[in-house]
């Protein structure tokens, strides 16, 4: 199984609407563009930041079709898959390889707290449903209340043969580096979750990050990323630190709308978010994000 793509910035890409809350196939085939002239190495549709969790599996099926064909074999396209049961998670797996996704990308089942033994009954039978599919694990802690521990991830990696690596949002870099320490034996492929610690995660081994930042500044989280891997360390550095105040500015809007409110304010014309979300609304959190994206030079 061809794993070699699995690396670089990989965009966690928004979803935009219209006024009906359907999916603009013209602003998505834009933002397809957008991000693949930006510098990055692959497009992840429907995961946190693609507001996955409203979106119906008929939309994620049109969504899906049209990102792929916008990308034209350009940059690879993973799916996210962040439903809770097995069933719905491998419905939705199978769908995704059939409509030409890459890989996919699975969550660890929000509201519930399943067992190990669980989790890994899981997360197998997934990607048994798709063998020939490589399969991401997703660690959102944040999100949904418990971690993916490095036993668990440890046994999957070298129990199941198609899944190959995983996102860690968990913020924690220890955990991080063992996730990749525990499985360098399989190749065992782990982007860094947060757009933060990017060059963190990459000096402890990660292929790369799932950024959000990509979806409105891609060309500076893909600086972090090609400078370290071209040897320019300091450079890279440099460049994570111009992304951070940015990428920070955000944590004051509600989940996940900032980032619509940030393309909107260069320009992308994404629209609103899913509701129950709304725009930020004017006011010292949106005065914040305007005033870094301005000292970066974004605006």
């Amino acid at each position: 199984m061809n794993t070699d793509f699995i690396k670089g910035v990989v965009v966690p890409m928004i979803t935009p609407i219209d006024k009906d809350e359907l999916i603009d196939e013209a602003a998505i085939r834009s933002q397809v563009d957008y991000v693949i002239d930006g510098g990055v190495s692959g497009i992840l549709l429907f995961g946190s930041n693609g507001e996955f969790y409203v979106v119906e599996e008929d939309e994620m099926e049109r969504g899906l079709k049209i990102v792929v064909d916008q990308a034209a074999g350009r940059v690879p396209v993973y799916f996210g898959i962040g439903a809770i049961s097995t069933k719905k998670c491998i419905r939705l797996a199978k769908m995704a390889v059939a409509n030409g996704a890459a890989s996919v990308s699975v969550l660890q089942p929000m509201f519930l707290k399943p067992t190990e033994t669980e989790l890994f009954t899981h997360f197998k039978a997934i990607a048994d449903a798709i063998p020939e599919t490589p399969v991401l694990l997703y660690n959102n802690p944040g999100r949904v209340g418990y971690t993916l521990s490095a036993n668990l991830v440890e046994r999957l990696a070298h129990e199941v043969p198609n899944i190959v690596g995983m996102k860690d949002t968990s913020g924690d870099i220890t955990q991080t580096s063992e996730f990749i320490r525990r499985n360098r034996d399989v190749d065992f492929k782990v982007f860094g979750g947060k757009d933060t610690l990017l060059y963190a995660s990459m000096c402890h081994g990660a292929v790369g990050g799932v950024c959000t930042a990509a979806n409105f500044m891609p060309e500076l989280i893909t600086d972090v990323y090609n400078k370290y891997v071209a040897g320019d360390l300091q450079g890279s550095l440099e460049a994570q630190f111009k992304l951070n105040p940015v990428r920070l500015s955000m944590d004051g809007a509600s989940f996940p709308v900032a980032a619509k409110d940030m393309a909107n304010l260069r320009g992308r014309n994404i629209g609103l978010p899913y509701t129950p979300n709304l725009a930020t609304p004017e006011g010292p959190v949106l005065d914040k994000i305007k005033a870094e994206m301005t000292k970066a030079g974004l605006l």
